[in-house]
């Protein structure tokens, strides 16, 4: 079985929503995503408070990675696997993307 499994997944995106609701996380390369949320109307100083609901909203199936998930490259975060999923979001009413690490 390639990985991720369903089951992985489930368990990735309950580690992402739980350290996301505490508050716990960064941005490995703020601009592109500041010029993004300006686009939605979205305020930087939101996100605290906006990604634990977007991550809320997230299954297994919205899965978009890799297949083993790919390693970043990015210096902070090197090496780590990145989790890429795709879904429509009820929260901001659009097509989003969003890829994270643990």
């Amino acid at each position: 079985m390639k990985r991720p499994s369903n089951h992985e997944l489930h368990g990735k995106l309950k580690s992402a929503s739980e350290t996301a609701k505490a508050g716990c996380f960064r941005l490995v390369e703020p601009a592109p995503i500041y010029a993004d949320l300006t686009d939605l109307g979205i305020l930087p100083e939101d996100l605290p408070d906006l990604i634990p609901k977007i991550v809320s909203e997230i299954g297994p199936q919205d899965y978009k990675g890799k297949k083993p998930p790919e390693k970043s490259y990015e210096v902070s975060i090197k090496g780590c696997e990145l989790y890429a999923f795709k879904w429509v979001s009820k929260e901001l009413g659009c097509m989003m993307y969003f890829k994270f690490a643990l």
